[in-house]
């Protein structure tokens, strides 16, 4: 199974055990102990199997529909946008329940009953108005756990990241050529928009278990779990998936921009500590000679006239299936005693070059 299903999959997921656990908990507000005014009535254990069938239900919609919305809108329009458009959803999620609620009631239950009277019974709109919080609840959640990083919230929420701990990672710095001169003739508001065109393509590494660290400026940092990197050599076609992404886009680019964007990158491999940081504005962090080192390699590209370096260390580790690895010899690194060998990466069925 591809990372990107897998990916849909546990959004989908989330919001089954998310809406399952919101209906089973109105279910027990309301239902233990209580005596419902209203002319439909059902047993506690009812309402329990009742809440976890539209638990499901609407957690396949909720999260198909966030999906769309990641896939499709969110480099389009506005978060208040957004918001308003799950707003929406929600109340298309409130009539979509009561009309299957109604069916329910007449063909299962054979509770005689009008649709008009059934939608005001007393106490209905105290659910609606849950229903709609929760599902903005579930999506200012889902924006948490982007801005943090994909599958990053729970561990936060939990303090794994609090004290330092080690990891094995893979770092990516990748960097746009030329960016000084794209600057410069562009001027600062479209040399903005490009870069954050830019940044909505490199959406496609997603597919390559990628996380993106940071954006400085008009650089990226991606980095991997070690196995997660290595594995079908990620790492490797993550780069190449953006730069593909770019030439597909090409005519968009030179229609908007006279110009297509090109990025050079340098990787390494090892020990990092991950950690939380920040009193006041926190965000998870890695420290270590790793990301330093991976920094200086992409930093030797123009100099060695390639478009994506790799150290030795990160160069063992990887298969050569379809892709070839160049030596340029020991160089050194500004702040590490020792040079490191480098290796300049091709792919094998690759006809572009380097652009100097």
């Amino acid at each position: 199974m591809k990372f990107k299903n897998r990916r849909r999959w546990g959004i989908v997921r989330d919001y089954v055990v998310g809406w399952t656990i919101a209906f089973l908990i109105l279910s027990v507000v309301r239902g233990a102990g209580t005596i419902e005014q209203g002319a439909v009535q059902f047993e506690f254990p009812v309402t329990m199997y009742i809440s976890m069938v539209f638990g499901v239900l609407f957690g396949v919609i909720s999260g198909y529909a966030q999906i769309w919305t990641e896939e499709r809108l969110y480099r389009r329009v506005s978060i208040q946008k957004l918001l308003l458009l799950r707003l929406s959803i929600a109340v298309l999620f409130v009539f979509t329940i009561i009309l299957v609620a109604y069916a329910m009631v007449r063909v299962l239950f054979a509770i005689e009953i009008n649709l008009i009277p059934f939608i005001f019974e007393p106490g209905s709109f105290a659910i609606y108005s849950y229903i709609v919080g929760v599902d903005t609840f579930m999506f200012t959640l889902r924006q948490v756990n982007l801005f943090l990083g994909e599958n990053n919230l729970w561990k936060f929420l939990m303090g794994k990241f609090y004290t330092p701990r080690e990891e094995e990672r893979i770092f990516m710095f990748l960097d746009l050529q030329s960016s000084t001169q794209h600057a410069e003739q562009l001027g600062h508001i479209r040399y903005s928009m490009m870069i954050q065109d830019c940044f909505n393509d490199l959406g496609v590494v997603v597919e390559n278990e990628a996380e993106i660290y940071q954006y400085v400026g008009d650089e990226v940092i991606l980095t991997w779990k070690l196995k997660n990197g290595i594995r079908n050599q990620n790492c490797l076609n993550a780069y190449y998936n953006f730069k593909g992404q770019l030439l597909k886009k090409e005519s968009y680019y030179q229609e908007k921009y006279q110009r297509l964007p090109f990025f050079k990158a340098g990787m390494h491999s090892g020990i990092v500590t991950v950690t939380e940081v920040g009193k006041y504005k926190r965000e998870i962090a890695y420290h270590g000679d790793t990301i330093n080192t991976a920094a200086r390699i992409q930093g030797k590209c123009n100099e060695l006239g390639a478009e994506l370096l790799i150290s030795e260390e990160l160069k063992n580790q990887l298969e050569a299936d379809h892709f070839s690895y160049d030596a340029l010899g020991h160089i050194p690194l500004k702040g590490k005693a020792q040079d490191v060998l480098v290796h300049a990466v091709q792919e094998n069925s690759s006809k572009t070059t380097f652009k100097s």
